[in-house]
């Protein structure tokens, strides 16, 4: 007889799965923008087109701004005007050039790769001009015997010059590739005026009428071509999109 004793095993464990954590993944959606920096000439056609139907007027305005920051731009303008001024009582002409220099601000937040511009801006003015008055009527209280003739003078002053201040609202239109097409308002205040012996600064070149005191209004349409000269890229705002959890 043979005895033999078996040792049962114990059941081994079931192996426990380990279970990671679900990753999620985070989609960040990320646009890059090229903003392009140059300079922008041009022409306002108001100026340029009005000696065609207006006898008493010719003049010419040439402008252009420098792009200095994304939303802040130099701006200049630079012209020449000779207008008569022809009332009831006087007959004047004044000719001369000005220049006006200073800032644009650019409010408005344009879609990817479009580059119009809403702005907002100041300037100072400088006109260097003459005056011619040509004639001039005496007025007369007790007209019973008709007006009086003009009297002709043909009096010329020199080295007149005046100054002012203004703020401009304008827009621009790209309306083919680096053409623009825009329009401005200017509000004027004259800050200096110097005027002739005996008479007045009935038009200044680049201020325009003064029959209104210190203040005057302007305004322009354009048309100008920007010249890129350097590139900038900037990241816009990234938007974070996280699927949902089920």
């Amino acid at each position: 007889m043979f005895l033999g004793q078996a040792q049962e095993t114990p059941a081994s464990k079931p192996k426990t799965e380990t279970v990671k954590p679900e990753i999620q993944e985070v989609k960040k959606d990320s646009v890059i923008k090229t903003d392009r920096y140059g300079l922008r000439v041009g022409v306002d056609l108001y100026k340029l087109t009005r000696g065609l139907y207006d006898k008493d007027y010719k003049g010419i305005e040439f402008v252009g701004d420098w792009r200095l920051t994304k939303k802040y731009y130099l701006a200049a303008e630079l012209g020449y005007e000779n207008k008569t001024t022809d009332d009831d009582r006087l007959n004047s002409s004044a000719a001369g050039s000005y220049v006006k220099a200073g800032f644009d601000y650019n409010f408005y937040e344009n879609w990817l790769d479009m580059e119009n511009l809403i702005t907002i801006g100041m300037r100072g003015g400088f006109s260097a001009f003459s005056q011619d008055l040509n004639s001039y009527k005496i007025y007369n209280s007790h007209p019973y015997w008709g007006e009086q003739p003009s009297v002709l003078v043909n009096q010329k002053y020199n080295g007149l010059t005046a100054s002012w201040l203004e703020v401009v609202l304008g827009l621009k239109a790209e309306v083919f590739d680096n053409v623009f097409v825009g329009f401005g308002v200017q509000l004027k205040l004259l800050a200096t005026n110097k005027k002739p012996s005996g008479f007045d600064n009935l038009y200044i070149p680049g201020f325009n009428r003064t029959y209104d005191g210190s203040f005057g209004v302007g305004f322009n349409y354009t048309v100008s071509y920007f010249i890129p000269i350097y590139k900038k890229k900037i990241m816009a705002p990234e938007k974070s999109t996280a699927p949902k959890k089920k």
